[in-house]
């Protein structure tokens, strides 16, 4: 019932369970292993509008899809029209979905005006979705916020604003910039924005397992769901909701074996990506996660961050799963 197929403009998903972009998370490595798990689609790191318009390398490096098989979406931020329209044309060319942040609420973004800043100034949001619609080959969705803050609650609004302008789809995290990722997510915004409009509603936010996932369902309506923080260290999580929104049954704890092996697999396509020395570096933040939990989890972490090269740390890892 709740688990189903999800036609995004002309772009159709096989389910509606989705990975969210995460800045310096969802890299190319981390999508492809969240694939493997059956995401129904997964959004690449927020590249900077500006720094995509200046042809900036290492953004662009940032939005390589080279062994993703299911439909990828790429998230873009900005408030500069002119940037946005061009780095929407470039991406376009590639992607299957172009995203349009307006949610981060991370001050070196709002600073600039960018991320959820933009839901201050909605005749801004018009403009933007409506010029990067018109420049998009694919379909537009754009990520939002509740709000800036509790004074600001502007979703249902701006959600309004950006169906008219011409976008496929919303996100919309139920926290308002103020919150950051502390408290509990407003379902019942998330519920008015899903009746607010006729597109697709993704709901975001605090979804970390099959209760979590059911309630977001059950309570707003949303016709998909957007798993961020809970995967890392954890894409194994989009089986486990698939299985649970089929059946109704919880799948076993996941073996140290596949665990072990899905990590390996992670190691491997990082390093490929991006050598040895870096990769191993980038992660760390993904280790840390992996083996939470886990006995001398805390010592292991601190000897994981000393670790440059694969050999050793698949060694390590192998001890200990």
């Amino acid at each position: 019932m709740y688990l189903h197929t999800l036609k995004i403009g002309n772009v159709e998903l096989e389910n509606n369970i989705m990975l969210a972009p995460m800045a310096g998370i969802t890299d190319l490595p981390f999508r492809i292993i969240c694939e493997s798990y059956s995401t129904g689609i997964t959004f690449s790191e927020m590249a900077s509008s500006k720094a995509i318009y200046y042809n900036d390398l290492k953004t662009k490096n940032l939005l390589k899809i080279e062994g993703q098989k299911l439909p990828i979406g790429i998230q873009i931020f900005g408030s500069d029209i002119e940037s946005l329209k061009v780095a929407t044309e470039y991406v376009s060319n590639f992607a299957d979905m172009v995203d349009i942040n307006m949610g981060c609420p991370a001050p070196k973004v709002v600073k600039n005006g960018d991320g959820s800043k933009l839901l201050l100034d909605l005749k801004k949001v018009e403009e933007i979705v409506s010029e990067v619609v018109k420049s998009s080959k694919v379909p537009v969705s754009v990520k939002i916020r509740k709000g800036w803050n509790e004074e600001n609650v502007v979703a249902k609004e701006a959600a309004q604003i950006i169906e008219a302008s011409g976008a496929s789809m919303i996100t919309i995290h139920g926290r308002t910039r103020q919150e950051f990722f502390s408290g509990d997510v407003d379902l019942g915004i998330i519920k008015q924005v899903k009746e607010a409009v006729k597109i697709p509603v993704i709901g975001n936010g605090n979804i970390v397992d099959e209760e979590s996932a059911l309630k977001m369902f059950e309570y707003t309506g949303v016709d998909g769901i957007m798993i961020g923080r809970a995967s890392i260290g954890n894409p194994w999580i989009f089986k486990r909701l698939i299985h649970f929104l089929q059946t109704k049954e919880k799948l076993p704890e996941i073996k140290n074996e596949e665990k072990l092996q899905t990590i390996l697999k992670h190691i491997e396509l990082e390093v490929r990506e991006k050598g040895e020395r870096v990769g191993i570096q980038e992660l760390r933040k993904h280790m840390a996660c992996y083996i939470k939990g886990i006995d001398d989890a805390s010592k292991i972490r601190t000897k994981i961050n000393t670790i440059n090269n694969k050999e050793e740390l698949e060694e390590l890892l192998k001890e200990i799963f």
